[in-house]
């Protein structure tokens, strides 16, 4: 009798597990979760833009009756960290003349710099950078100048970074009387700017096709004298047997022309008048 209700206990067992009575069955059992393999991560290195050149910044004010500001002038850069200095133009504020330096950070393309104070007035720069071509720059961001005279406005900034003008040009110089003659030249920029004012000087060769000159030599120099770049802002000081021709020009970096005014002084026919010239190809 014992061993008969053994046997219906062990069947009533057997039911219940069939029937999904809390029965262990294979979909129960707990498997281990794969391990992904680790390897080197995909994700790509940061990108640093590059950031050093000659500069030129436009910047509209956001406070209403402040008149646009330019400034220019040429940006180092070491890794992250970059500097430099520049020449505030437009301003009743700042002195074209003064030299203001600057210092920041370049994270990718994120640029912050920060100028030292002039008459108390401090500049921050903040914005993104980017590339077009291999030594192309273009950068788009916001500005804001706190203490001094300035103390408070603020607005947007563009920038571009200005390619090398070194090469082979020729232009046309029109004087003020209506005569016209050819200039054909073999210029060459400094690669590094000087470190008191910001421009890059320029050193070549020129030859006219006049008679009272043919020829002369570009003398290197710094703003605000001799030959040199600024931004999109040339000079060129010619010395010739026969005098000295001054060129003062401004460079649009999307036509590589160069258009400006010149004046020839200390030579038997001083003259002034206005210039155009190409550089064919422009070394970029």
């Amino acid at each position: 009798m014992k061993h008969l209700e053994g046997i219906l206990w062990l069947l009533v067992l057997v039911l219940l597990c069939g029937c999904g009575g809390g029965g262990i069955t294979s979909d129960s059992i707990s498997r281990p979760t794969a391990r992904p393999i680790l390897g080197p991560s995909s994700d790509p290195a940061p990108l640093v833009r590059s950031m050093g050149g000659d500069w030129q910044f436009n910047a509209t004010s956001t406070v209403p009756e402040t008149p646009p500001l330019e400034s220019a002038g040429s940006i180092f850069q070491s890794g992250t960290s970059v500097s430099g200095a520049l020449h505030v133009d437009g301003s009743n504020c700042f002195d074209r003349m003064t030299t203001v330096r600057l210092t920041g950070s370049l994270t990718g393309g994120n640029m912050s710099v920060i100028t030292t104070p002039v008459a108390g007035q401090v500049i921050t720069l903040t914005g993104d950078i980017t590339e077009t071509a291999p030594t192309d720059g273009r950068f788009t961001g916001t500005y804001a100048i706190n203490g001094g005279c300035a103390n408070g406005e603020q607005g947007n900034v563009t920038g571009i970074r200005i390619p090398s003008i070194a090469n082979i040009f020729n232009g046309t110089f029109t004087s003020s009387g209506g005569e016209t003659f050819d200039v054909a030249g073999n210029i060459g920029q400094d690669a590094i700017s000087s470190s008191d004012e910001a421009t890059f000087g320029i050193t070549g060769t020129v030859t006219f096709s006049k008679a009272c000159f043919s020829s002369g030599t570009i003398t290197t120099g710094r703003f605000p004298s001799g030959s040199y770049i600024l931004g999109t802002s040339v000079a060129l000081v010619i010395a010739q047997d026969n005098g000295t021709a001054a060129f003062l020009g401004t460079l649009n970096p999307d036509t590589s022309e160069i258009t400006g005014n010149y004046t020839v002084s200390g030579s038997t026919c001083d003259q002034s008048g206005t210039a155009l010239l190409v550089s064919n190809p422009w070394d970029y």
